[in-house]
């Protein structure tokens, strides 16, 4: 028997139905068979750059390319030799022979993407021993193999592990994780919200609409990883996460659609209202002294979900007409002004995201102008208020982005769409959620 009583349709990005009369747990990340897999390869899944590994032997340079320890270089032929070095690793992290460990050359072998067997996550407190795993095989088959002495094996290690364990992290190592270490995430369930923008937007090769989709597994997992989903709790979360992330009764589509010509974030907020008022989750309320009519909902959560579905388009209608970035803030506080002013309803997250665009305005691009929208996350002290709907928004908009940010995602991912990006599950959410229904 069905949890819940709503039910969805799901539809790709190209507005094409996949999946009709879905009921709403069926896309949990706790039933969903390929948002359990996406969710359990993120953790097991990390990426060797063996490129990057033989230039920074080649030059000295180790720990990222401005420590260069001169005189001291080894050699070695990585991507040459990629096959026997791919066998050497795959030998040192399976625990059985025929276990879920799994290798692939990407890049023309200039790659390697490693799942680690699930034995050693099983074995292990958090998702670090991906990562120590494969850069400990790693160092010990590049010095089994290019016979490296004593007094250069420091050199391997640090090309591999980059500055650990002098910094916390592998800062300017070859080893690649799509979570960053548990340290770096500032309070209990963070994790899988700890992942910046451009790396979605990298694994899903710039499509607004499967980048959003993943930023909202991500983050939507994150949300039932730190208890925000228990009890009633629950729907709220999984309706968020159906409408604004996963396309459903096609509305974000239709939205964009109908407002992607000529639109404004206005003629947005208009149209979601008419759609909200068409399908019953809004109706007109009482009338004020001026004339203006207060609307009422019996079904607050569905409420919510329809406003993030609705700032979700009005992101892409506004940054895809100007393809810039920087407007994600402003999108994100105006297009929840203009609602509540024009509903007397609350805006999405009942005003936290309004709250998330002011602080996330001022740090992204205004007088403190840190950094661009595709290096934040659901983990930063600014964008992480708004219950796993500003990220997935915020991907959106640097999708779309035509190269406007500092830090593009070229610049800051590029490794991401070649190694993780080519798995289907991370390219291809929307589908992968969709057919395990």
């Amino acid at each position: 028997m069905a949890k819940y009583t709503d039910t969805i349709d799901l539809y790709d990005d190209e507005g094409k139905q996949l999946k009709s009369g879905v009921s709403l747990e069926k896309i949990s990340p706790l039933v969903n068979k390929n948002v359990l897999k996406l969710i359990d390869l993120t953790k097991r899944t990390v990426a060797v750059n063996l490129g990057g590994i033989d230039e920074a032997l080649k030059t000295g340079k180790v720990g990222g390319k401005a420590n260069q320890v001169l005189g001291r270089n080894v050699a070695t032929s990585c991507v040459k030799d990629v096959d026997i070095i791919s066998a050497k690793i795959k030998d040192m992290i399976q625990v059985t022979e025929g276990d879920d460990t799994k290798i692939t050359k990407v890049a023309g072998g200039k790659m390697l993407l490693i799942e680690v067997p699930t034995a050693r996550m099983n074995a292990a407190a958090t998702y670090d021993v991906s990562s120590t795993s494969v850069a400990a095989a790693t160092t010990y088959a590049l010095v089994d193999q290019y016979k490296v002495g004593m007094f250069d094996a420091a050199m391997v290690k640090a090309a591999v592990w980059g500055t650990y364990p002098q910094t916390m992290d592998m800062q300017g190592g070859n080893v690649v994780s799509i979570l960053s270490i548990p340290q770096n995430n500032e309070g209990l369930g963070y994790a899988l919200r700890n992942i910046p923008a451009n790396h979605a937007v990298m694994m899903t090769h710039r499509n607004a609409m499967q980048g959003a989709a993943l930023a909202a597994t991500f983050e939507q997992a994150g949300e039932f990883e730190m208890g925000m989903a228990i009890g009633p709790f629950e729907r709220a979360q999984l309706l968020l996460y159906a409408y604004q992330g996963l396309n459903a009764n096609n509305m974000v589509y239709d939205l964009v659609k109908a407002n992607g010509k000529t639109g404004t974030i206005g003629s947005v907020v208009q149209s979601l209202v008419e759609r909200a008022i068409e399908d019953k989750v809004i109706t007109p309320g009482k009338k004020g002294k001026s004339g203006f009519i207060f609307y009422d909902t019996k079904d607050p959560m569905l409420w919510n979900a329809y406003a993030a579905a609705g700032t979700m388009a009005a992101t892409m209608v506004n940054c895809g007409a100007g393809r810039f970035a920087q407007a994600v803030s402003s999108t994100l506080l105006y297009f929840n002004d203009l609602l509540e002013h024009e509903t007397g309803l609350p805006g999405c997250d009942y005003g936290r995201v309004m709250g998330v665009a002011v602080g996330f305005s001022f740090f992204s691009h205004s007088i403190y102008g840190g950094g661009g929208p595709g290096v934040f996350n659901g983990n930063h002290v600014v964008t992480r208020h708004a219950a796993g709907v500003g990220i997935p928004c915020i991907v959106a908009a640097c999708a779309l982005d035509a190269g406007t940010q500092m830090f593009s995602p070229e610049g800051t991912s590029k490794i991401y769409q070649d190694t993780f990006g080519q798995i289907d599950e991370f390219a291809h959410p929307i589908q992968a959620i969709a057919k395990a229904v």
